[in-house]
């Protein structure tokens, strides 16, 4: 008799997001020159995350960010980082 199939964890939003900034910010990319360009599902999954320190999340001057990249709601189909093509 098999067991039934385990569901493998499911990542997070802002799982997912950190990595797309961590590996463009390892290729030589700031912080400051990215854009995420998320869905409005994706923005509220993120805004309604408790795991998350307040310091990940901050609201100012009408700009959302998330680990001090800029956030961009709407107007995708997907979640994605927007980034220079060259790293300055």
């Amino acid at each position: 008799m098999t067991s039934p199939a385990r569901e493998s964890p499911r990542i997070t939003t802002a799982t997912r997001l950190k990595e797309l900034i961590e590996a463009a910010e390892a290729g030589g990319v700031l912080r400051e020159d990215m854009v995420l360009r998320l869905t409005f599902g994706d923005v509220s999954q993120l805004k309604r995350d408790a795991s998350l320190a307040l310091e990940d999340i901050r609201f100012a001057g009408g700009v959302m960010r998330f680990l001090g990249v800029k956030i961009e709601q709407g107007g995708v189909a997907e979640s994605i980082l927007d980034r220079p093509t060259k790293p300055s």
